[in-house]
């Protein structure tokens, strides 16, 4: 049931851009794939000393043993050079939606990495900046109808502090075009397997709606929205994607972690995300990506002793987990968004903690999400500061109880039986527990 299943493909691309040519066997996305995937983003420029797609695809068998599904790659695009912040540049500032950032390398390149990824099971999605393009896009002097525009007719960007993008607008036809028939180019011609979509509020629903079955028309792709509920077009667009942006869970997380939320604020979200999204639909959830670490602080930062619960936390909760660049190696530096950086390869507790999360995740089906997800039931524990819920599919069960502060609490709990932990893999009672401060139990049967 958990094997992604590997097709030949029997069809060939034509492009009237140079495309080089793909031999290996396409992975093909399903629900199945989804239901217990695990996400890993891409920072080309910092995962190494180098910061090229060549150098990065040497660690893909590590990826894999560490349990990784779907790669998703910042943008890989050329970077734009006019209004350019900092040396290198934001990657969100595309001034070619089909290139190639030379920093990293080559097309050649790249299509090796998709289809070496390809070969170890690993699909791999692209992040899509639909918002705004660099200023030196060729957009910009060809069409530049298809900008946003002060009242004195200059172009502007989306947001007065992103001085090195043009907001694009989207009420102009063409131009949403232009970036339908782009989002194509790669998964035709280079076989990617979905999109990361930046800002996806910012698109209205028939956009989505026509661009995702263009998509899925060449071959069945994942498409997660950098987005949720609170957002424009609120749940109707997000329900689109397989996948949305837990915004909500995740600074609750870091609320909780900092003493000004407890267990039971983590409890409520629980049920608000069961009670607002349809099953089939899926939250990503995390404790870092490019935007929390690099401008909000590391994890060690915003959860200090909190993190590894929290962790652990964005697995036992229903969706799909996300690991950043270096998570699994305790990355504890805030990367430079604009400059070359460096993730240092160095030991830590996390790549345990992950690589068994991630075995946990293929082996049980109470983990599930998509079509056919496992449910989730909040225990009462009776007091604020403890989270304990089971998740159950078939005859998978799996219990979290969690100590959401600082202080050491003692919590009796109406479970009968002993279950396997799933860290130390001894059996143990939920009857009666006394946690450390932020200590947290996860067991199955």
């Amino acid at each position: 049931m958990r094997t992604l299943i590997l097709i030949l493909t029997g069809f060939l691309f034509v492009t009237c851009n140079p495309t080089p040519k793909r031999n290996a066997k396409p992975l093909v996305f399903s629900d199945e794939a989804l239901s217990n995937a695990v996400i890993y983003e891409v920072n080309v420029r910092q995962f190494t000393k180098e910061g090229t797609f060549q150098a990065f695809q040497a660690y893909l068998p590590q990826l894999k043993e560490l349990g990784v599904d779907i790669l998703w790659f910042m943008p890989i695009h050329p970077i734009g050079k006019t209004n350019r912040k900092g040396t290198l540049g934001s990657y969100y500032s595309i001034s070619d939606y089909r290139g190639v950032n030379p920093e990293f390398g080559t097309l050649e390149d790249f299509q090796s990495l998709v289809d070496e990824a390809h070969k170890l099971g690993m699909f791999v999605m692209l992040d899509w900046v639909a918002g705004h393009t660099a200023w030196d896009h060729p957009w910009i002097f060809a069409h530049p109808e298809w900008y946003i525009k002060d009242d004195n007719g200059n172009i502007i960007p989306p947001n007065p502090d992103w001085t090195d993008v043009a907001g694009l607008n989207f009420d102009n036809a063409e131009m949403l075009q232009a970036l339908e028939d782009d989002m194509a180019y790669w998964v035709k011609e280079v076989g990617i397997d979905g999109y990361r979509c930046d800002a996806a509020y910012n698109i209205s629903i028939p956009f989505w709606e026509k661009a995702i079955a263009r998509l899925n028309a060449i071959k069945p792709v994942v498409m997660l929205a950098e987005s949720d509920g609170n957002h424009k077009g609120g749940y109707p667009l997000i329900e689109l994607f397989h996948m949305s942006y837990d915004w909500s869970g995740h600074h609750k997380l870091n609320q909780v972690a900092r003493g000004n939320m407890n267990a039971a604020d983590l409890e409520n979200h629980l049920l608000e995300t069961q009670k607002n999204y349809s099953p089939a639909h899926a939250v990503m959830t995390f404790t870092s990506n490019h935007d929390e670490n690099s401008w909000q602080g590391t994890v060690t930062e915003r959860m200090g002793d909190a993190r590894e619960l929290m962790a652990v936390l964005t697995y036992a909760m229903p969706g799909v987990p996300l690991i950043y660049s270096g998570q699994e190696y305790g990355l504890d530096k805030r990367l430079e968004f604009f400059e070359k950086d460096f993730i240092l390869k160095k030991n830590s507790s996390f790549m345990n903690v992950y690589k068994t999360l991630n075995k946990l995740k293929k082996r049980t089906s109470a983990l599930d999400v998509g079509k056919q997800s496992a449910n989730m039931s909040i225990i009462s524990t009776g007091n604020e500061n403890v989270l304990a819920f089971s998740r159950t599919k078939e005859r998978d069960t799996l219990y979290f109880v969690g100590n959401c502060s600082a202080s050491p609490i003692s919590v009796k709990l109406n479970i009968r039986g002993t279950y396997s932990d799933v860290f130390e893999g001894k059996k143990r009672s939920l009857s009666n527990l006394i946690l450390a401060p932020w200590e947290y139990v996860l067991v199955t049967n």
